[in-house]
């Protein structure tokens, strides 16, 4: 049976938690404009008009802030693709739907999307947020897993390559058209949009 003090301290736990995302999330915005080499505790205060003591209460330091702030948005990211791998009814309304998705975030969330590969690229030279890394990239092979095994499945088929190497082609194909986006060339969402599907259908 669970006692007072067991409660008040799960929810001065819960509580403590909470407010870490919050501010992770409050700070993401700030990380993404200057990148991971140009930002640290006090750019992220000022930036987001947080206060730089707050921060280092519930940061040990910026990795920790960074690697809190990365996951939430995507573990997020992940999650979108869920609603149309479980209502999609034929492969090629799926392949359609994970295209413009792939499409409009690429679009809309750029600047995210260029903090997480720079992050990437860090964590291959420093260790303080390097398994929350490896755990996002795990995280999205499962998913573009899962839409690669409910296309399969809806057109009868079987995939042709695995997990490792779905992940790395379409995570390449993301990549390569948001940097030319950011260079800007708009073109780049358009050839995310078709690309997505083609890829779908060459996996089988």
């Amino acid at each position: 049976m669970t006692t007072t003090t067991e409660r008040a301290d799960r929810a001065s736990v819960d509580k403590f938690a909470q407010r870490r995302r919050m501010l992770a999330e409050s700070a993401l915005a700030a990380i993404a404009e200057r990148g991971y080499a140009h930002t640290g505790m006090r750019d992220i205060a000022q930036y987001s008009a947080l206060s730089h003591g707050s921060l280092h209460y519930y940061f040990r330091d910026k990795d920790d802030l960074i690697a809190l702030a990365v996951w939430n948005y995507k573990s997020e990211c992940a999650r979108r693709y869920d609603d149309i791998v479980v209502t999609s009814t034929t492969g090629e309304e799926l392949a359609s739907r994970f295209g413009d998705e792939m499409a409009a975030t690429l679009r809309d969330e750029a600047s995210l999307h260029r903090l997480w590969y720079d992050l990437r690229n860090q964590a291959l030279f420093s260790e303080g947020f390097r398994d929350t890394i490896i755990d996002i990239d795990r995280l999205l092979e499962d998913m573009v897993w899962t839409v690669v095994e409910r296309f399969a499945a809806l057109e009868r088929g079987v995939p042709a390559i695995g997990p490792d190497l779905a992940y790395a082609l379409f995570d390449g194909l993301f990549q390569n058209a948001l940097i030319r986006f950011l260079r800007g060339d708009v073109g780049a969402v358009e050839d995310v949009r078709v690309g997505a599907p083609a890829l779908l259908r060459g996996a089988l």
